[in-house]
């Protein structure tokens, strides 16, 4: 089992690493401007769910074929890069859909929908396309198998439980930071004067960068071996 010293020396780096805007928290602070505090929160729980499967998938081995498979990251790229590339290319569309008098006129931020039913099935979706994100990026799955193991001593007799221990902790402070962003976006929402106006420019600069992570991990080479 990894020492105190080092757990909290992860949990610190984890906090600091989860500060780092990415797609992740894009979709995050997205969700909540454009649909309050619980979509945004869903959102956070869709994210952290995603890592959990790459948790699971390096403890037992899949990690490592994405890591020393040029063929199953590249498969798993182009899976991850659609999917982002798709998700940007939606927001611009809707931002084109919506005019500047017909965005003035839209519901009130966060405000909930009228039938319970059609919130519920939107909270799923929401918290589907956050699971998507993180699940269909290999570069996340890629990133726990560099970054956990240095916290795992090289004496420890089961690195396979201590990589899970660690990896489940990482993703506790991903769930508390990502709820923060969430959170923040909520609270800018409610307080920003015009920010139906904000929000549509903020679809279309968040469809560009889904678009532009989604190149960006077209083009990310897979590992060498």
């Amino acid at each position: 089992m990894p020492e105190t010293q080092q757990v909290l020396m992860f949990m610190m780096a984890g906090v600091l690493l989860n500060l780092t805007p990415g797609p992740d928290v894009l979709y995050i602070v997205n969700q909540s401007l454009r649909g309050g505090v619980w979509r945004g929160l869903v959102a956070a729980w869709g994210i952290t769910a995603g890592c959990f499967v790459h948790v699971a998938a390096a403890a037992l081995g899949l990690g490592a074929v994405l890591a020393t498979s040029a063929e199953a990251f590249n498969l798993v790229k182009w899976i991850g890069a659609a999917y982002l590339v798709w998700m940007g290319g939606r927001l611009l569309w809707r931002t084109r859909q919506v005019a500047g008098d017909e965005v003035a006129a839209q519901p009130v931020v966060g405000q909930p929908s009228d039938s319970p039913s059609i919130e519920a099935s939107s909270l799923l979706a929401v918290f589907f396309g956050a699971f998507a994100t993180n699940a269909l990026n290999p570069k996340v799955a890629l990133f726990f198998l560099a970054f956990v193991p240095q916290f795992i001593p090289a004496q420890a007799p089961d690195p396979a439980w201590s990589f899970v221990l660690l990896g489940c902790l990482f993703n506790l402070n991903s769930l508390l930071v990502c709820m923060g962003w969430a959170l923040a976006a909520s609270w800018l929402a409610h307080r920003a004067q015009g920010m139906q106006r904000v929000m549509h420019q903020m679809d279309r600069l968040a469809g560009w960068l889904f678009v532009g992570f989604g190149l960006k991990l077209a083009f990310t080479d897979a590992p060498s071996h």
